[in-house]
């Protein structure tokens, strides 16, 4: 999957407020997000160990129903068929961990994770505390690395590290690059960039990126215009 480089950390003109705070304010602002039902379109693209060009390429229809469902449908792929079978893979995962509502397992908070503060940073025009996060237990859905956290509204923007374990034992190690924004009103993870290090064959890239999102009142309205 991939590994990118890190956003170069710059001084911010925010006045420092403590670690227990920032991480107390986090937790409040994912305890607050409101769960809605959405669907979303992703681009995954799969990379070879030394390939600068995509060999796989598949487009994903997401749907999002909580507090307990998720399902998807794949709506093209072409390339190597390598790279549908690890979609298929992540997806399954995503819907799986959706179904048993496990948000609180895997969630940036103290039960997961010890916090230590790096500094401040500039991520998108937005200034952010950056956090390290060294996870209290060996989970494939925990991530030793660092967190960038809004200074305002102290959501997450962006997650980079290590999984804390690995999700096969065809891979060695995974490095990921979670990016999250606001679209229409939800805030959710946008881009994804991974990179696994393979037994025998050696690193291989995902990426996936939203290509469009609907609310759930457009998702009835198209199936509604699609039925006549």
């Amino acid at each position: 999957m991939l590994c990118s480089p890190l956003i170069a950390q710059q001084p911010t003109q925010a006045k420092a407020i403590p670690l227990n705070e920032i991480v107390e304010s986090l937790e409040r602002a994912q305890a607050a997000a409101r769960p809605v039902s959405y669907q979303v379109i992703r681009q995954y693209r799969l990379f070879g160990a030394n390939d600068s060009k995509a060999n796989s390429e598949v487009t994903a229809e997401v749907n999002v129903r909580p507090p307990a469902r998720g399902d998807y449908r794949i709506q093209q792929s072409s390339g190597s068929g390598r790279g549908l079978q690890v979609v298929r893979r992540v997806l399954d995962q995503e819907a799986e961990r959706a179904s048993h509502n496990d948000k609180t397992r895997i969630a940036l908070s103290r039960d997961n994770y010890d916090f230590s503060y790096v500094g401040e940073a500039i991520l998108d025009g937005q200034p952010c505390y950056v956090l390290e996060l060294k996870p209290k237990r060996k989970e494939k859905d925990l991530i030793a690395g660092q967190v960038w956290v809004d200074q305002r509204s102290f959501l997450t923007r962006q997650i980079e590290g290590e999984l804390a374990k690995s999700p096969s034992w065809w891979l060695k190690k995974v490095h990921v690059k979670l990016t999250f924004a606001d679209r229409g009103g939800t805030w959710l993870q946008t881009d994804m960039a991974a990179v696994a290090d393979v037994r025998i064959v050696g690193p291989h890239t995902l990426t996936s990126h939203i290509l469009d999102y609907r609310t759930a009142d457009q998702v009835a309205s198209i199936r509604i215009i699609s039925d006549k």
